[in-house]
């Protein structure tokens, strides 16, 4: 033990120089190097090794607290709060003798809007996150979602300004109208659209207070006063027994200006005085000008006949808005200088009652529109003053009727009252037997009386088809589904036969409401006023007459497609000419239904599919339904369009299942709060 312990002791005194040698050694080149990096380059700079196997070169980077001072102390003591240093190592650089040390990055730019710093737009930005909530609440205010191929698309639409709650676009164009240089004529009730750029483009609102319409037949007699607030109407036509106000409703007695003790009874007496008339059979499509609250058109429903009523917007400008509330087709039109929208041999009836058209004007070039109008062996049914007053003036104005009605052929029936009820001819027989030069002459034969959109009245009489099509018509309800003859004058690029084509878009249609019906339960749904944007043939509607649904239909033909009106007339139908690159001569919120099938499609070639879509919005009332069928490409991007305006949208597969080129796209608008 002893021995060990000398060993140990003979090695003790060397290792504690040593251990105490190399201490001093450690403390003198901490202090050295602390003094030289303090006063001296305050830099440390790290070498590292790159994990790149392809690079070699070890790299070299400056540390990242260059230039930075520090209190040790501070940093110690301090234990409550804790700064995260976000590590920005600056960029590898070769090795070189260190000059200078590089200029800080500029601060980074924080990309929030759709143009960068130069001026350019850019294909990514952030928008933030979107909240479903803002588009069903819909404020007044205007996102942009994103940008795709250079088209913005928008994430919500403004609400437009409470004055155009009742805006229609082509008709309210006061800059336009203030241009004319004549309104005599009534040129400032025609269509002036705005210019491309100054079209729709926010949300009309609806008046405060609206409610969910009162559904047909109900409405026929009520409606709700918050949803048309214009009592002057009712204020200015009291004392005819058109309409009253009742609380926090309108009612309608049913009356009009040459029938203030009722409707049904006026149409009874036109009954007895020409049974040939037989409404609901013979006569089932009619046109009433200057339709006051339409009580005409709306009692002739329960005759199982279909009366399209127009009048301008003028004076008494809410009545055909009074008139689509009811739940009674309607339009805003006027007899002016230009074509009404409907084509020839349009009407088996056409009325007017204390209509303030002034017929025999201009060489009766108005009753020659009324002409066009009226199928060949129709009526005209003419209820005013010059017929039964026996004043100068008024007597007058009937001698001059009675010489113009003459010159076209037209026989008078029955005066009877205050009606009197012509007949227009079956044939071109009695315009060619009349004298030479007697006026007004036959149109050329090359005059198109179907061609209607922005042509202007001719002072002449439409001839009539040698064939006699559109006068050989069946009866109601057979003509629904009976290929007329004026099918075959129809321009198609089509190698079948028309009669084919127009068979398979009936049985087409058929299937599909029938599936509706079932699947969708169209039958419980509170339809009444409904429109197909791209009728055809009318298959949409005859399915729906056949689904026996309680409403009628609005067919529209687009400009720039073949022009299949007369066929729809003459199955029993309602329709009317339009372009949808513009607005629709209707007021705000008239429709429960608006049906699209393949429109988009074809009209995206020449218009703004987004102003159709705001255009579908005015027209649409809240608790109304949209739906569309269309390429998938295209319902992508409707879809989009219909979020923004704030409807429930819905993508559905059609019945070829979920690989078919095309969807179904439904949509709700909300009844506002």
């Amino acid at each position: 033990m002893l021995t060990m312990m000398k060993g140990f002791g003979s090695l003790k005194s060397p290792i504690l120089v040593k251990t105490a040698g190399f201490a001093f050694v450690a403390l003198a080149f901490f202090y050295l190097g602390k003094h030289w990096s303090d006063d001296t380059y305050q830099q440390l700079i790290f070498f590292s090794s790159n994990s790149d196997p392809n690079v070699k070169t070890p790299s070299i980077s400056i540390s990242p607290n260059y230039n930075k001072s520090f209190d040790i102390k501070s940093l110690i003591n301090d234990t409550k709060e804790v700064e995260t240093v976000v590590d920005q190592t600056l960029p590898a650089i070769p090795p070189a003798p260190l000059l200078s040390p590089p200029p800080p990055p500029p601060p980074a730019v924080q990309r929030l809007g759709v143009v960068d710093e130069n001026g350019v737009m850019r294909d990514e930005f952030e928008v933030g996150e979107f909240d479903p909530d803002v588009v069903e609440n819909q404020n007044n205010e205007t996102k942009v979602e994103e940008v795709d191929q250079g088209d913005v698309r928008v994430l919500k639409f403004e609400t437009c300004p409470v004055s155009m709650r009742e805006y229609i676009p082509c008709l309210d164009n006061e800059d336009a109208i203030k241009q004319l240089k004549s309104t005599e004529k009534g040129e400032r009730f025609e269509r002036h659209c705005p210019e491309k750029d100054k079209g729709l483009n926010c949300l009309v609102p609806p008046p405060k207070g609206y409610k969910a319409p009162i559904p047909w037949p109900t409405s026929r007699d009520e409606v709700w006063y918050s949803n048309v607030p214009h009592a002057q109407l009712a204020e200015y036509k009291g004392g005819q027994n058109w309409i009253t106000v009742d609380k926090d409703k309108f009612k309608f007695p049913g009356g009009g200006t040459q029938f203030i003790h009722g409707a049904d009874q006026y149409l009874d007496q036109i009954s007895q005085m020409i049974p040939e008339i037989a409404f609901g059979n013979h006569t089932r499509v009619a046109l009433d000008v200057g339709c006051g609250v339409a009580s005409f058109s709306a009692y002739l429903f329960s005759r199982n006949v279909l009366t399209m009523s127009v009048a301008p917007k003028d004076v008494h400008e809410n009545q055909i808005q009074f008139a689509l509330e009811r739940g009674v087709p309607a339009m805003v039109a006027a007899f002016a200088t230009r074509r009404l929208l409907y084509p020839s041999q349009a009407f088996d009836l056409i009325h007017c009652s204390r209509c303030r058209v002034n017929w025999t004007r201009d060489d009766g070039i108005l009753l020659l529109e009324v002409n066009r109008l009226l199928r060949a062996g129709g009526y005209f049914a003419w209820a005013a003053q010059p017929v039964y007053k026996h004043e100068p003036l008024l007597e007058q104005q009937w001698e001059e009727m009675t010489n113009l009605t003459n010159r076209l052929c037209w026989n008078l029936v029955k005066k009877e009252g205050y009606i009197a009820i012509w007949q227009k001819p079956l044939n071109n027989s009695c315009y060619l037997s009349r004298e030479l030069g007697t006026l007004p002459p036959l149109c050329d034969k090359k005059d198109d009386p179907d061609d209607v959109w922005y042509v202007d009245l001719k002072p002449c009489i439409s001839r009539l088809p040698e064939d006699g099509s559109g006068a050989n018509i069946t009866k109601w309800p057979e003509r629904l589904n009976n290929p007329p003859e004026r099918l075959q004058n129809i321009k198609l690029d089509a190698f079948m036969s028309r009669k084919d084509l127009f068979k398979a878009e009936s049985k087409y249609w058929k299937e599909i409401i029938d599936s509706y019906v079932r699947a969708l339960r169209w039958n419980t749904y509170k339809l009444r006023n409904v429109m197909d944007m791209r009728a055809g043939y009318g298959g949409f509607a005859a399915a729906l007459i056949g689904n026996q649904l309680d409403c009628w239909v609005m067919n529209v033909v687009p400009v720039s497609g073949p022009n299949t009106l007369p066929v729809i007339y003459d199955r029993g139908l309602l329709g009317v000419m339009h372009d949808w690159c513009e607005s629709f001569d209707t007021y705000p919120r008239t429709y429960d239904l608006l049906h699209a099938a393949g429109l988009f499609s074809i009209e995206q070639k020449r218009c703004n599919i987004t102003s159709i879509m705001l255009e579908m919005d005015r027209i649409l009332r809240p608790g109304g339904r949209v739906y569309i069928r269309d390429s998938v490409s295209v319902i992508e991007e409707l879809e989009e369009i219909g979020k923004a305006i704030g409807w429930r949208v819905a993508v559905r597969d059609t019945a070829e299942g979920p690989h078919a080129s095309y969807r179904v796209l439904t949509c709700d608008k909300n009844i506002p709060r």
